[in-house]
């Protein structure tokens, strides 16, 4: 069939919004009509090169990221179901997990879904069912999808893997939030973080992932969640969202944080920016107090190795840091229980949603986003 997607030709390029190819699913995977996509950070990360592979390695490996269709924070109805495949059917409401699950590998079998082994292939750009592809360019030319979903695009085919099947009352245009961003955040603090009653939380940076995982520590049952950002508006909507204060940036809260505990310090702290750099390491650490963890969801340019930290404080004073990958979620239990609590009035997906936007104005939405003017974009396609 023929459709539209917004391709990424080559790093440092603008999106562009062409027609293309879709071939039909083969065994193992889905035709999805997609509601709406989020416009994720991730993919920005495509655009500026921090999550591009290594040409050697790239090369070494047969690999070729790019051209490549964006897009992984998706939900939709499937359209066909590909030949001796199995669980879904034509009209089943589904969101896209970015990381897939095929809960047979060590990792899902033992309950960390966000580790499956499949995700080693996720820049690839191919099919995880046989490593080719289903999209073409006008020329040809065959194109990757993100992380195996290319969700900037009205149709996709998908693995199996990658869909979880949701109740069909959810509105899709807020169902696809909990594809990525959502479930990154609101995981960062009740999984990773591991957020209990009555404690202090200090969330930097409050896009997409950093107001869930305000969410999510205010859920837990956080005393105060201190948000943490540049952007006035971010901090004031982040009052309404289960923060209790709120800083315009690390230094601030330092002293904000030692007077609200009393001296001791947050117990969590979640690293949540648009890009990580070893360079914000430290200063979050020293928001967290003894025996207390700090959290590295944000993501970082792939090869950046240099880290600030200062190793005294973090064995003299029993600190934590960890990472996170996904909110450390099991997409197939906690994508649909985070639907509930959304049907349920607890969770709020409709306060997250900024600007929507048509596929055409792909590239609007990402500078609305550097220019801090959107917690989540979405692009919402047309019936």
């Amino acid at each position: 069939m023929k459709t539209r997607a917004a391709i990424l030709w080559e790093p440092h390029t603008e999106w562009s919004v062409e027609d293309i190819e879709l071939d039909p699913p083969k065994r193992g995977e889905l035709l999805v009509k997609l509601a709406a996509s989020g416009l994720c950070h991730s993919d920005e990360h495509l655009v500026t090169g921090d999550m591009v592979l290594d040409p050697e390695l790239a090369e070494a490996f047969g690999l070729k990221q790019f051209p490549v269709i964006g897009g992984h924070e998706g939900a939709g109805v499937v359209q066909e179901v590909g030949p001796d495949t199995v669980g879904f059917e034509v009209g089943d409401h589904v969101v896209f997990s970015f990381i897939p699950s095929c809960g047979k590998c060590p990792s899902c079998s033992t309950g960390h879904q966000h580790l499956c082994d499949l995700g080693a292939f996720l820049l690839s750009g191919m099919q995880l069912s046989d490593f080719s592809y289903r999209h073409h360019a006008k020329d040809g030319r065959d194109l990757g999808i993100m992380v195996g979903l290319g969700t900037f695009s009205p149709y996709t085919v998908v693995n199996v893997d990658s869909a979880v099947k949701i109740r069909p009352d959810v509105p899709l245009e807020r169902a696809a939030l909990v594809g990525c961003g959502v479930t990154t955040g609101w995981g960062s603090a009740t999984y990773a973080a591991d957020v209990q009653s009555g404690e202090t939380v200090a969330v930097v940076g409050i896009g997409g992932i950093g107001m869930s995982a305000v969410q999510g520590a205010a859920m837990a049952g956080a005393r105060y969640v201190v948000a943490i950002d540049p952007v006035d508006w971010k901090r004031e909507k982040a009052l309404t969202l289960g923060a209790t204060h709120t800083a315009a940036s690390m230094a601030d809260a330092q002293a904000l944080i030692s007077e609200i505990t009393q001296g001791a310090m947050a117990d969590k702290a979640i690293l949540a920016v648009g890009l990580a750099t070893g360079d914000l390491i430290a200063p979050m650490m020293s928001l967290v107090k003894k025996a207390g963890r700090g959290v590295v969801t944000a993501v970082a340019n792939m090869m950046a190795d240099d880290v600030k930290l200062n190793l005294f404080e973090m064995s003299m004073m029993r600190k934590e840091l960890v990472g996170c990958i996904f909110g450390n979620a099991n997409p197939r239990y906690d994508i649909p229980r985070l639907l509930d609590l959304y049907m349920d009035g607890r969770l709020k997906l409709d306060e997250m949603v900024t600007t929507t936007y048509s596929l055409d104005q792909i590239n609007q939405g990402y500078q609305d986003m550097r220019d801090g003017k959107n917690i989540r974009g979405v692009i919402v396609y047309d019936d």
